[in-house]
């Protein structure tokens, strides 16, 4: 075990039992015409959360640890999106509907797709989620605990919906979690404060939170 400085107190990282988390850096969130543009979001707000996790990525790969990338998105008959979520708001087009990236949040459509400067490898987890947690009707927690994961460093979109929901589900089931402050990312900043706060409040309620650079010189000589 080694120390990462962190808040509120030192995350104690497990080196190769702790896999690099990647929540839904999708071309339907992250790039104009997909469904977080058609939610009225600016989508650039976004970008400055790459540069940060192409580095732990490229760390991550180097040392052959585990990494997880995730996609929210439904099947073609919209069976596993219910009512509740696709009718909710008002946004220009809902999930399902044709953008200018094939079906928004549809299974196997170009806006599904990670962005190219994230793109998966072989061999690394990549899950479908049909919501906002990276578990629900996914089978993840059983790929993990078959390769032995007991800690996850949490990165990417949006910090207070898909990435927090991840996160405490994760802690519900055992594992040490550390979200990468400046490798996350909300179309409302003070959203992403918020959450930071809230997921490291009464002494680490969900986990930790630490930026990229303590994460990276924290593994430097691992």
């Amino acid at each position: 075990m080694i120390d990462i400085a962190a808040t509120p107190f030192p995350y104690p990282f497990a080196p190769g039992k702790t896999a690099l988390v990647i929540i839904d850096m999708q071309r339907d969130f992250v790039e104009p015409g997909g469904f977080g543009a058609s939610l009225g979001n600016d989508v650039t707000l976004l970008h400055t959360a790459i540069g940060p996790i192409a580095s732990l990525l490229a760390a991550w790969r180097a040392r052959g640890w585990a990494v997880v990338h995730t996609r929210e998105s439904h099947q073609a008959d919209l069976s596993d999106c219910p009512p509740a979520k696709r009718l909710r708001g008002s946004p220009t087009l809902r999930i399902g509907e044709p953008g200018t990236m094939g079906r928004l949040l549809i299974r196997g459509e170009p806006g599904t797709s990670i962005i190219p400067a994230l793109a998966p490898q072989a061999g690394e987890i990549v899950i479908d989620k049909p919501g906002k947690g990276m578990f629900w009707a996914t089978g993840l927690h059983e790929r993990l605990q078959a390769l032995g994961i007991t800690h996850l460093v949490f990165t990417g979109v949006t910090t207070e919906v898909c990435v927090q929901t991840s996160m405490r589900e994760a802690n519900d089931r055992g594992y040490d979690c550390l979200l990468v402050e400046d490798a996350t990312e909300s179309y409302f900043p003070e959203f992403k404060a918020a959450a930071l706060a809230m997921i490291a409040a009464q002494g680490a309620i969900v986990g930790w939170h630490a930026p990229s650079g303590a994460v990276l010189s924290g593994l430097a000589n691992v």
